[in-house]
């Protein structure tokens, strides 16, 4: 089992920028999959990137690609969430999660271990 603190979370003008950050506790083997999720009010939780320990590949949603890019520190067991340009609709709870062997990082059923989460707001 893996504990997941996030933070960075803020209140940011459109076009603005945040770093988010998932502290992890817990040793995180090469088969972890660590991600972030959203969900606005009202919403489901949705998929917004994943990043796979084993080979430090990345997986984004269509609509964050080429504004946020997602990133480990291995000294600090931590994945961050670099969110440039950002825009009204990333308004959003982000949670980070955790899990081990996931096929398709997009389905937040594959993801044992989960932050509380941290408020992004984007005024426009």
């Amino acid at each position: 089992q893996v504990q997941l603190v996030e933070s960075g979370g803020g209140v940011v003008q459109a076009g603005g920028s945040l770093r988010l950050s998932c502290q992890a506790s817990g040793r995180l083997y090469s088969m972890y999959t660590l991600a972030w999720f959203r969900q606005a009010p009202g919403k489901e939780r949705d998929f917004v990137a994943a990043f796979r320990w084993g080979d430090s590949s990345t997986v984004y949603t269509d609509s964050v690609k080429g504004r946020f890019t997602i990133s480990r520190d291995n000294a600090k067991n931590t994945v961050n969430l670099q969110m440039n340009k950002l825009k009204p609709d990333d308004t959003a709870k982000y949670y980070c999660a955790a899990g081990l062997d996931v096929p398709r990082p997009q389905l937040r059923f594959a993801y044992d271990d989960w932050g509380r989460g941290t408020q992004v707001t984007v005024s426009s």
